[in-house]
């Protein structure tokens, strides 16, 4: 069966799960894509989740882990195929006598995914991104088989001028024990003003969700941002656990505002901070039955990135 997910609306502005790949549809700005030969990026970082309480007793926090990297080969005119690569390691700390909080439904999570993205210019306004997807998210001791999802992302964009490209497409993948999901794209890069622009954005980690930034650049070095981004998480339980082979998802809407500092063209660190809202977790069987879903309250957040070409 198919599920064909809602898109909520930021700032009047739709968009949906996979664009974490709207960057790709994007010139890109420090110019690994604009000659032909190879090339890389990478990016990563390091984000604490603070106490949150939970609705049925306890508490949990999080430290999140994430790292990418993507070789590139570039045939000219901005066309380009790459192996992209993601790592995510979400470390969940539970406490508290009653409810989930006493219960630590689970730890540490591991994410991986592997995808294929491929760019070309179809013509001086129009650009085509397709990336096949396999990801797996699990604990330590899971079924490597029962933790695997894929699927795949097409997508265009459409050049108005120098300061506006807009995109749409649609991405279908698999999910653990439940239905597939087909989700509608929308893409927009905007440069409102020589210092303001409006962007999509990509989330973080192996598993990331589909976002939006406002962001001010009053010189080259310097860069603050504003946004949010829906996130979700959902990964298979150990064999060993409290629910064997189950299923546990993370789903929350965090909004921050970051500093960005460019250390040259080509490399970038990232100070944020921010709260998320709207945090639900939930504890489902190994058939994808739901034992426990609740909400938790809001929940601080700092956190530091990078990334760099080559």
């Amino acid at each position: 069966m198919f599920r064909c997910v809602p898109i909520f609306t930021l700032l009047c502005f739709i968009y949906g799960y996979s664009a974490l790949y709207a960057d790709e549809l994007k010139e890109n700005k420090s110019g690994i894509y604009e000659s032909s030969g190879l090339s890389a990026s990478a990016q990563g970082g390091f984000i604490h989740q603070m106490d949150a309480d939970l609705d049925s007793g306890g508490s949990f926090s999080v430290n999140r882990f994430f790292v990418q990297t993507s070789p590139t080969y570039s045939y000219g005119n901005f066309n380009s195929i790459s192996l992209s690569l993601g790592y995510g390691f979400d470390s969940y700390d539970f406490s508290g006598e009653t409810g989930l909080g006493a219960r630590g439904p689970w730890d540490d999570v591991h994410s991986f995914r592997v995808s294929l993205p491929w760019r070309w210019k179809i013509n001086e306004n129009w650009m085509g991104f397709v990336s096949p997807t396999l990801r797996y998210s699990a604990m330590d001791g899971a079924d490597f088989d029962d933790a695997l999802t894929g699927g795949g992302v097409a997508a265009f964009s459409y050049r108005y001028n120098d300061r506006l490209s807009v995109g749409g497409g649609f991405a279908v993948m698999t999910q653990l024990e439940d239905d597939t999901q087909v989700i509608p794209i929308l893409i927009i890069d905007w440069k409102i003003t020589d210092t303001w622009s409006l962007q999509t954005l990509q989330g973080t980690g192996a598993a990331p969700g589909p976002g939006l930034t406002l962001s001010w650049q009053p010189n080259e070095r310097w860069l603050v941002s504003f946004g949010g981004r829906y996130e979700e998480l959902r990964f298979r339980l150990s064999e060993s656990g409290a629910v064997p082979g189950g299923i546990g998802e993370d789903r929350s809407f965090p909004v921050f505002t970051g500093i960005e500092y460019r250390i040259n063209p080509k490399a970038s660190i990232f100070f944020m901070g921010g709260i998320e809202v709207g945090g639900e977790l939930s504890l489902e069987d190994r058939e994808g039955r739901t034992l426990v879903e609740e909400e938790h309250d809001p929940a601080g957040f700092l956190g530091v990135s990078f990334s760099a070409s080559f």
